[in-house]
């Protein structure tokens, strides 16, 4: 599955910045002289995606694989045909920051997952990673989220990793993908998920269940909808994938039976879905649509703008030590703080545009009226820039801290991935589903 994780919670970034942010450091700003935010913007980077003209005001153009201009996201919505979560289906959801706060903002079907999740019947998550390198926070947030569902509910969870995507649409050998995949999954696994409820799905290592399924998906898909969603793809295998993408979310139904599918993603990666659930509506499988939950797109540290990994933003990853997070977060995370300390004292700064603080708003502070009580302390000026950063980079180094331990105590990756392999079993029902004869 192409990175329904990119990054709700990857595609280009330049993460442009008017001053360079390894001018100044937190601690001139605390005393009294200069602040790293001193070129504060009037965007949210919590509800902003980087753009590749961040001064272009511009109508935006949004597909799986680029963002272009300065993304509305209530616009989308529109444009899409998806609807805003209300409150009743968010209260509805385990309790999560990440639904509570809107970061996952709207859906499609939320109701149905919800209701089946509610009486006990089966229903399941799929959301994927595309191993072109190393995860960060960004890429992982949805996966915490998903064993959140899991745990709360009996969730199933299939994690389809698209390989063979990251090989056609990136400039990567496939050693170079499969070694980034196999680390990606370590991290996965960290996560910490059941093995009896969730599923790991490599492209390249299942074909013998993706490539069927697909080749079926395949027949009722025209060109001009893969070109519609997709444009004109660079190379034929990037023009086959929607069928690959559209198995991976049809692929726990064709295992275990039509149910309700939800599909947690940045808003950016809706085609995929809408695909599936035009494929799904012809009624040629035994499947329902899949749903989606929407999200938006998780903060990079130099913002305005989302954490990326696929150029030189210097995003917080998953094997970060403190130290590393330390000097990323003060050298590098976006202030909204006031260009000396007396002008903070005085009108205080402001948490909307704050990276630090978006860090806690969207993950990393659960607690609603102590992350109310850090906006008001920031925006009154008694809480200081260095000292908004000092938070989240506790919080975030305690997260890192657990996932690196459970990563660290995996012992060989084949025995450890064996348990969320396929059966034999799940594998034959699958094809049998999907109307794929068995051939000797």
């Amino acid at each position: 599955m192409t990175d329904t994780t990119d990054d709700a919670l990857e595609s280009s970034d330049p993460n442009d910045h008017p001053t360079d942010p390894d001018e100044h450091s937190d601690s001139d700003y605390d005393d009294g002289t200069t602040d790293p935010g001193d070129t504060r913007e009037t965007t949210d980077p919590g509800d902003t995606r980087e753009t590749t003209d961040p001064g272009d005001t511009g109508e935006a153009m949004v597909t799986p694989y680029a963002v272009e201009g300065e993304v509305d996201y209530d616009r989308l919505l529109a444009e899409f045909g998806a609807d805003p979560l209300t409150d009743d289906q968010a209260d509805r959801f385990p309790d999560t920051p990440l639904v509570r706060r809107r970061i996952f903002y709207a859906g499609r079907d939320v109701d149905r997952y919800l209701d089946a999740a509610a009486a006990g019947r089966p229903h399941s998550i799929v959301t994927g990673r595309g191993p072109s390198g190393p995860m960060h926070l960004g890429h992982v947030l949805p996966f915490y989220f998903a064993k959140r569902l899991q745990d709360a509910t009996g969730a199933t969870v299939y994690v389809p990793l698209s390989d063979d995507e990251k090989y056609f649409a990136k400039d990567l050998s496939f050693e170079a993908v499969g070694a980034a995949a196999r680390e990606n999954l370590r991290d996965l696994l960290a996560v910490g998920f059941d093995p009896e409820r969730t599923r790991f799905v490599v492209d390249t290592a299942d074909a013998d269940v993706v490539y069927p399924v697909a080749a079926r998906v395949a027949k009722y898909l025209t060109p001009a909808t893969v070109e519609a969603t997709y444009g004109d793809p660079p190379n034929v295998g990037l023009g086959f994938y929607p069928a690959v993408q559209a198995t991976h979310l049809l692929l726990p139904q064709l295992v275990d039976g039509e149910h309700p599918t939800l599909v947690p993603t940045a808003v950016d990666q809706d085609p995929h879905v809408r695909v599936c659930r035009d494929v799904a509506g012809t009624e040629h499988l035994p499947v329902s649509k899949p749903g989606a939950l929407l999200g938006k797109f998780f903060p990079g540290p130099s913002g305005p703008g989302k954490m990326s990994t696929s150029d030189d933003a210097p995003s917080i990853l998953l094997t970060d030590d403190p130290e590393t997070v330390e000097r990323k977060v003060r050298t590098h995370a976006y202030s909204g703080g006031r260009t000396d300390l007396a002008a903070h004292r005085e009108h205080g700064g402001d948490p909307t545009v704050d990276v630090a603080f978006q860090f806690l708003r969207f993950f990393f502070e659960p607690d609603d009226d102590e992350l109310d009580r850090i906006a008001r302390e920031y925006r009154d000026g008694s809480l200081l820039s260095g000292e908004m950063k000092g938070l989240a980079i506790d919080r975030i180094t305690e997260f890192l801290a657990d996932h690196q331990r459970r990563r660290a105590a995996l012992g060989d990756l084949e025995e450890e991935l064996d348990p969320f392999r396929l059966t034999d079993g799940e594998r034959s029902r699958a094809l049998r589903r999907s109307g794929v004869p068995s051939i000797p």
